[in-house]
C-alpha cells in the first residue's frame, strides 16, 4: 500500500501562509537593534522584547478551548488581522516607554493566535501513519524564514531604516492573511466530537507533563539565541545575524525535508536525546566564538539540534494528547516558546551582567556566559526529562 498523502491542498496553504507570516515575525529578530538603538540596556531589551509573550502566555486557555470548540480557522484569521495591526503600531514608536511595551503585548497576542491555530491545523492535515515526517515539513515553513527574515532585515537596514524594516513586515502579514482566507476546517470525527476535558485537567495529563518540561528547557534556551544575537553581532563585529541564521536553517531545513522520515522509523524518543545535545554544543561553540566562521559553525549546530528537536516534541505531543483536545494541547505546547522567551529574555539580559571566575581558566563574563549558561540549562532538562518520561520507550 502506498504511503497516505502529505502534500494535500490544505497543508500547502497552511505552509504558505505560515511560511509568510514567519518572514514577517523573523524580521523582528532585528528589533533588538531598534531597541539598543533607542538606548536600551541588556536587560532592557530583554524585558521588552519577552512582554510580548504575557499575553500571548495568558490568551492560552482561551484559544485552546475556541480551537477545539469552533475549529482553527476562526483563530487564524483573527490572528492575522491583530499581526498586520500589530506590524504597523511600531511606525509609531520614537522612545522607550509603555507605548512600546503596550504595542508588545498586542503582538504578542497576534503571534500566540497564529502560532498554535496554523500549526494545529497543519496536525489536523497530516496522516498518523507519517506525523513526525509530516510535521518536520511544515516545520519547514516555520525554519526558512528564520534565515530570509534575517537576511531581508540586514538589507532593508543597510538600504533604509527600522520603519522600513516594520513596513515590510507588515505587507507580509497582510498577504500572509490572503493566503490564509481560502483554509477551511476537517468536519469533525466522531473521537474529535467526544467531550472534552477542562483545560486544565489537559495540561497536567500524565504522560505530557514531561513534555512541557523538556519543552519549556528548550525554548528557554533558545530564547538567548533569538533575543541576544543581534546584539551579540553588533557588539563583536562577528558575522551578522544572517550569516548565522543562513547557516543555522540550511542545515535544519535539509535534516526536515530529507530525513524526516527517521523519527517515524527508529521512534521519536530515541531521536530526541542526541537533537538537544546538538543544539547544546551549538550554544557552547557560540561561547568560545572568535570570528565570523566560528559563529557560522555554531549555526550548523544550533540549526540541526532544532530542526530534529521541534518536530520530534511536536509530534509527540500530537501522539500523547486526544484527538478532541488536539487544539488544547496544542495551545500549551507552543506556549512554551513564550514563556521561554519571558523568562530567557530577562534571565540572559542578568547573565550578561555578571562575572563568573573559573579559578585558573579565568573570568567568563559577557555573551561567553549567556550561550554557555544556556548550554548547561538546556542538558539539565534532558537529564530531567529522560528521568520524568522513562516509562515511555518511542513516542
Amino acid at each position: 500500500m502506498p504511503p497516505e498523502r502529505l502534500l494535500t491542498r490544505p497543508f500547502l496553504l497552511c505552509f504558505l501562509a505560515n511560511l509568510i507570516q514567519g518572514i514577517a515575525f523573523n524580521l523582528f529578530l532585528h528589533f533588538p537593534g531598534f531597541l539598543k538603538d533607542l538606548g536600551a540596556g541588556e536587560v532592557e531589551i530583554g524585558l521588552v522584547t519577552s512582554v510580548a509573550f504575557v499575553a500571548s502566555i495568558l490568551v492560552r486557555p482561551w484559544l485552546g478551548r475556541t480551537m477545539d470548540a469552533r475549529g482553527r480557522r476562526p483563530v487564524i484569521l483573527v490572528g492575522t488581522v491583530l499581526n498586520v495591526a500589530a506590524c504597523c503600531l511600531y511606525l509609531t514608536v520614537h522612545h522607550i516607554g509603555p507605548w512600546v511595551y503596550a504595542i508588545r503585548v498586542f503582538h504578542g497576542l497576534a503571534e500566540a493566535m497564529l502560532f498554535a491555530s496554523l500549526f494545529t491545523y497543519a496536525a489536523d492535515c497530516v496522516p498518523a501513519s507519517r506525523r513526525t515526517e509530516g510535521l518536520a515539513l511544515f516545520g519547514v515553513s516555520g525554519m526558512l524564514p528564520i534565515s530570509l527574515g534575517g537576511i531581508l532585515g540586514d538589507y532593508l537596514l543597510v538600504e533604509s531604516d527600522y520603519a522600513a524594516l516594520f513596513a515590510t513586515a507588515a505587507g507580509f502579514a497582510a498577504v500572509s492573511l490572503v493566503l490564509a482566507l481560502p483554509l477551511r476546517d476537517a468536519p469533525r470525527t466522531s473521537a474529535e466530537a467526544e467531550a472534552t476535558r477542562p483545560f486544565s485537567e489537559v495540561a497536567f495529563q500524565r504522560d505530557l507533563v514531561p513534555l512541557w518540561m523538556v519543552g519549556s528547557v528548550f525554548s528557554i534556551a533558545l530564547a538567548g539565541v533569538f533575543i541576544f544575537i543581534k546584539p551579540f553581532v553588533m557588539d563583536t563585529g562577528y558575522g551578522t545575524v544572517g550569516l548565522f541564521f543562513t547557516s543555522y536553517t540550511a542545515v535544519a531545513l535539509v535534516l526536515r525535508v530529507f530525513f524526516g522520515w527517521l523519527p517515524d522509523r527508529v521512534g521519536p524518543k530515541r531521536l530526541l536525546f542526541p537533537a538537544l545535545v546538538l543544539l547544546a554544543l551549538g550554544f557552547v561553540l557560540l561561547a568560545l566564538a572568535e570570528n565570523a566562521r566560528d559563529v557560522v559553525l555554531a549555526g550548523l549546530f544550533c540549526g540541526a539540534g532544532h530542526g530534529m528537536t521541534f518536530p520530534i516534541l511536536f509530534g509527540m505531543v500530537v501522539t500523547r494528547a486526544r484527538d478532541a483536545e488536539r487544539g488544547a494541547a496544542m495551545s500549551i505546547f507552543t506556549a512554551l516558546f513564550d514563556a521561554g522567551a519571558l523568562v530567557g529574555g530577562p534571565l540572559f539580559g542578568l547573565i550578561h551582567g555578571v562575572e563568573l571566575t573559573l579559578g585558573g581558566a579565568g573570568v567568563v563574563t559577557g555573551y561567553s556566559l549567556v550561550y554557555g549558561s544556556a548550554a548547561l540549562i538546556l542538558l539539565a532538562g534532558t537529564v530531567g526529562f529522560a528521568l520524568l518520561d522513562r516509562s515511555r520507550s518511542t513516542v
